[in-house]
């Protein structure tokens, strides 16, 4: 049996700025994110040095970063900010 992937929410703020980007770059954030979803911990953690901040991640390719909270209970990522430099 495969567990299933993580659903995907966004913040506020971070649906504002997706709405925002280039069809590219926005394929490009669902890419990254179905990649997330299937493994939370996959990408690094976005303060290393904070033991309690495990769940809170980055996942960076090219001139994209995102940053996501993995909400164990309820099996979801929200997604707290997206950053392109394009």
């Amino acid at each position: 049996m495969t567990a299933q992937p993580y659903a995907v929410r966004f913040s506020a703020p971070a649906a504002k700025i997706l709405a925002t980007l280039p069809e590219h770059v926005e394929d490009t954030v669902w890419d990254v994110l179905d990649a997330a979803a299937a493994d939370p911990w996959g990408f690094g953690q976005w303060n290393a040095d904070d033991p309690e901040g495990e769940d809170v991640r980055y996942a960076s390719v090219g001139q994209l970063s995102l940053t996501y909270w993995v909400n164990r209970p309820l099996c979801r990522l929200s997604v707290l900010t997206i950053t392109w430099l394009g």
